[in-house]
C-alpha cells in the first residue's frame, strides 16, 4: 500500500468523525513507518475533524507507528494504550491530550 492510499483510507474513514463533544483544540501528528511511510495530521477545531496529508507544526502530540498499527487502532482492533505498551506506537508531546484520540475513534 502506498502512503496516498493509506491516507486515502484514512481521510475517507474519519474524515466525517464526529468531534463536536471535543470542545478543547486538539492537533496530532502521525508519522508513519515503513510501507506507506509519510506524514499526515489530525486537528480538532470548534468541534470538527479535519485531517491533512502534512507535517502540523503546532501540534500536542506526534503518534508514530506503522500504517498497520495504525489501521488497527483506528479501527478499534487495537487499543492504543496497549499498542504504546508493547512499543508498536511511540508517542511524543502531551500524553494527556494524546489519550484524547480514543474520542475519536469511538
Amino acid at each position: 500500500m502506498t502512503y496516498q492510499e493509506f491516507f486515502d483510507k484514512i481521510k475517507a474513514q474519519f474524515g466525517n468523525a464526529d468531534a463536536s463533544a471535543i470542545k478543547e483544540h486538539l492537533a496530532f501528528q502521525f508519522n508513519i513507518t515503513g510501507e506507506a511511510e509519510g506524514i499526515f495530521y489530525a486537528e480538532v477545531k470548534d468541534g470538527k475533524l479535519d485531517i491533512q496529508p502534512y507535517e502540523y507544526y503546532d501540534r500536542d502530540a506526534i503518534f508514530i507507528a506503522s500504517a498497520e498499527t495504525f489501521e488497527k487502532i483506528l479501527t478499534g482492533k487495537m487499543d492504543p494504550v496497549m499498542a504504546f505498551t508493547l512499543g508498536k506506537l511511540k508517542i511524543d508531546g502531551s500524553i494527556e491530550k494524546a489519550l484524547r484520540l480514543k474520542d475519536l475513534i469511538k
